[in-house]
């Protein structure tokens, strides 16, 4: 449901006092808790309470985080490359929420793509410094003496603007008590609410805790990342890397892509694939399309976690008095988890003030918002399994990097190719508008006419490389 003017809060809550009386409904002095402090419980809370004072309801909403995002290193850290879409940027702007530039890192102007047949910058479609690279902690070990601010911890300042508790308690059991759900802490204490809200992340172990509710409840389908942080000097990384993401399709086993994101004194890589482990780590670091672009021998390694990936919801993520949102729940595959917490989390806010907390109503108002992702993803697998036949044919390879060159030296050129890509290692569009992209008649065209090209002996030399500045 879109909240977007005072008519649509008006209409709302004329139905919130029809409905009054019933027995899932939030009322004055009702209590949310609201499990896991990152980016989903953070959304979650600000439009809970913000949509709550525009209606006059005086609600307690309480986010338990026992980490504090104040941090640097593992003590903040919440596993996540830290990159915001142009598209998110935008959306989260017409909410009011403007990121300072105290979080944000650096401003992504291009996109590098680098492969064993060589390299191609893709520049914004919208050229405007859109994307942001971020922490989403205080930045990683070694880096607090340097000038950041945790993207997280400015979302929890914007809630406690709004009247929210944080809560430095750590959750130790979930029981039903009298038909509200009731959370034991690790000091002892416990108390009970009007709904649970779980934002933990698949990283946590608190979904485990819900097995013995009633409810069907299990955890998402997972694989594992990693994520690693180099440190230098500022005037170093930006010489190495510029102000552009580099991204690598690379043919090796198991291995789906990866990404070197500049962030100031710092680069995060970012890798994804088949539950990667240590050889297949050292397999990408020492391949020689990575050390010609970033020397990972002569930059340090500071910090570095493998980290659970979403990749799947088993569950419809909620029942009475219990909702799951954000990675805890359902998210967009690989990409734009930050997207998804806002998008799960202002629905799940909506349905709860407006319509009710029982599993029928998040069946009814909070489920289409999951859906939609639910059904994108599925295209989007479809498109990640057809991107790693193609990096894995080097015809294909050089066909791709052919036409994205074309395009991007080609003033007026329709950017087919180009913004397939961008989308891809941007999150900035659904994978449904990317699918149908690529069944442009342009698209097609373009493609069959690279690979022809590429098929010719004059294109075996790798062409040569467009770089970001």
């Amino acid at each position: 449901m879109s909240l977007s003017g005072q008519q649509s809060v008006a209409d709302s809550f004329s139905q919130l006092v029809e409905d009054g009386e019933k027995e899932f409904n939030l009322r004055d002095g009702s209590r949310i808790a609201v499990v896991g402090g990152g980016p989903a419980g953070s959304f979650f809370s600000y439009f809970l309470l913000n949509m709550a004072e525009a209606i006059d309801l005086d609600l307690t909403v309480d986010i338990f985080e026992p980490r504090s995002f104040k941090y640097c290193g593992p003590a903040g850290c919440n596993h996540c490359g830290g990159i915001v879409s142009e598209s998110l940027v935008q959306i989260l702007a017409a909410e009011g929420i403007v990121l300072p530039r105290s979080v944000v890192q650096r401003g992504v102007e291009s996109y590098v793509v680098h492969m064993d047949v060589g390299d191609v910058a893709i520049e914004s479609p919208v050229h405007e410094q859109r994307i942001a690279a971020l922490y989403r902690g205080n930045g990683p070990r070694d880096g607090c003496d340097t000038d950041l601010e945790s993207f997280d911890d400015f979302l929890q300042g914007m809630v406690r603007e709004k009247g929210g508790n944080v809560v430095r308690k750590l959750i130790t059991g979930v029981e039903f008590r009298d038909g509200r759900p009731f959370l034991d802490f690790a000091d002892g204490e416990g108390e009970a609410y009007d709904l649970v809200t779980v934002a933990a992340g698949v990283n946590s172990k608190f979904i485990s805790l819900l097995d013995n509710l009633p409810g069907d409840y299990e955890p998402p389908k997972t694989t594992r990342g990693y994520i690693c942080e180099f440190h230098s000097s500022k005037e170093e990384i930006l010489r190495i890397l510029g102000r552009s993401v580099h991204v690598f399709l690379l043919s090796i086993p198991r291995f789906e892509f990866a990404a070197i994101i500049p962030k100031g004194e710092f680069a995060t890589v970012v890798m994804v694939g088949e539950d990667l482990d240590q050889e297949l780590v050292h397999a990408f670091l020492n391949d020689p399309v990575v050390r010609r672009t970033f020397p990972t021998d002569k930059v340090p390694c500071v910090c570095s976690c493998s980290p659970l990936i979403n990749l799947g919801a088993r569950k419809r993520p909620y029942g009475d008095r219990i909702v799951m949102i954000g990675d805890s729940g359902i998210t967009r595959l690989y990409k734009d988890g930050i997207g998804a917490s806002f998008r799960t989390g202002k629905a799940a806010a909506t349905t709860a003030l407006f319509h009710g907390v029982s599993g029928k109503d998040f069946e009814q108002h909070y489920w289409p918002t999951c859906k939609r992702i639910v059904n994108d993803n599925r295209v989007g697998k479809v498109m990640f399994a057809t991107n790693a036949i193609m990096k894995n044919s080097r015809l294909t390879r050089k066909a791709m990097l052919r036409m994205s060159q074309n395009e991007q030296d080609s003033a007026g050129a329709k950017p087919h190719m180009s913004s397939l890509l961008w989308n891809m290692f941007t999150g900035s569009a659904p994978y449904v508008d990317m699918f149908r992209g690529t069944m442009h008649p342009g698209f097609i065209y373009n493609l069959l006419k690279s690979v022809t090209l590429s098929l010719l002996p004059e294109s075996d030399s790798a062409p040569v490389k467009k770089k970001a500045v």
